[in-house]
């Protein structure tokens, strides 16, 4: 009997003693690694840069307006129009600043050369023959643009420091120094002259961002008001809405 009862108590403290030493074992919660994500890139923060440029062109107008006659009587003035383009170049610098956002704007300076643009008169006017220009340009212009990715993932706004292809599209307002020179006819010899004139661009191209500096290569629709020599009858001409139309390459370069 003795030994039953003994047993039955030590039964009974294991009993009471197991869930003792089940609160004293420690319990931990998992652990859960979590990914690093990767940095969030806020694309360009803004940048100022300077900018080269240089160009071929074309250059067209409808008419020209001088004095003549047809058949010859008294000097007026009149229309012929252009039946020559005429060709040339162009070269440029300037300072711009970027937003970071894709919008950038800047201020150039373009020397313009451009020679062969014609026209005749015909066999009954003074002075029969091809009168061709010769144009000397300086092209100040104040230009915004807006530069955009070919994929969001270049980050904010589809334009990033990360650099990659992008395209751009762009509009300028100034003004053209003009420097004006004619080939006429022997015994026709027309003034050489210069004006002031409006000047408009419209701008579309491509180019790739490699960090530091950008290249481009693109499209330039160059508008000047009035070409002229400002010479007195009847020695003057003028050349209205001329237009030039460029392939231009442009290098860009941050410096902050």
């Amino acid at each position: 009997m003795r030994k039953l009862i003994a047993a039955i108590m030590v039964a009974g403290a294991a009993l009471i003693a197991a869930p003792v030493q089940a609160a004293d074992i420690p319990v931990y919660p998992p652990v859960i690694e979590i990914p690093e994500l990767p940095p969030v890139d806020y694309g360009l923060q803004g940048a100022f840069y300077l900018r080269g440029s240089a160009a071929g062109n074309v250059l067209w107008a409808k008419e020209v307006t001088a004095f003549g006659c047809e058949p010859c009587g008294a000097f007026v003035e009149r229309t012929w129009d252009v039946d020559e383009v005429g060709y040339g170049y162009s070269v440029g610098a300037g300072l711009g600043f970027e937003t970071g956002t894709g919008l950038r704007v800047d201020a150039t300076v373009d020397y313009l050369s451009n020679e062969g643009a014609s026209i005749t008169k015909g066999p009954t006017s003074d002075f029969p023959g091809e009168y061709s220009l010769n144009l000397r340009s300086t092209v100040v212009l104040a230009n915004v643009y807006y530069d955009f990715s070919f994929s969001d993932a270049y980050g904010y706004g589809g334009y990033s420091a990360a650099g990659g292809p992008f395209a751009y599209v762009g509009a300028g307002a100034g003004v053209a120094f003009n420097e004006v020179d004619v080939d006429a006819p022997a015994g026709n010899p027309i003034d050489s002259g210069n004006n002031t004139s409006f000047a408009a661009a419209g701008m579309v191209g491509l180019g790739y961002d490699f960090g530091a500096f950008t290249a481009d290569l693109g499209y330039r629709a160059l508008y000047i008001a009035e070409i002229a020599n400002e010479a007195a009858a009847p020695q003057g001409f003028s050349v209205s809405d001329a237009w030039v139309h460029e392939v231009r390459g442009t290098v860009r370069y941050r410096f902050n």
